[in-house]
């Protein structure tokens, strides 16, 4: 037998941003969210840039950009502290995190992929888009 038996399912990811103004629409990247549908998997990786964040705006409030980053995070794992968030399933907790709004954190738009592992995707979306 030859060929490769190693089974990809299909993702979709969206990158976070931080918008500290959003009328200047200016941001930086601070984390992905990628949804695989076949193996339930959520996840996110974030990680602020303290020193990008204040190039854009010298004021922004770096801390209630950490907590909403902590919520987000929290979302995707179903955590207690999600609120009612946490008994929706994986793809109703992306789809709600990726929905667009006009906050200091934006959901990017949502791409996809086939991947075989969908955390090891996850670690390489998060080097390559934010950090």
């Amino acid at each position: 037998m030859t060929g490769d038996d190693t089974r990809y399912d299909d993702y979709e990811y969206a990158v976070v941003r931080a918008v500290p103004r959003v009328e200047r629409g200016e941001f930086v990247n601070v984390g992905v969210l990628l949804y695989c549908r076949q193996s339930g998997y959520l996840g996110a990786r974030t990680h602020l840039d303290q020193g990008r964040l204040l190039a854009l705006d010298p004021v922004a409030d770096v801390a209630a950009v950490r907590r909403a980053l902590h919520g987000v995070e929290g979302v995707c794992g179903g955590a207690e502290a999600a609120g009612p968030a946490a008994g929706d399933s994986p793809g109703q907790r992306f789809r709600w995190l990726t929905a667009p709004r006009s906050a200091v954190l934006q959901p990017g738009p949502v791409h996809t992929g086939l991947t075989a592992d969908p955390e090891a995707e996850l670690r390489h979306l998060f080097e390559q888009l934010v950090l």
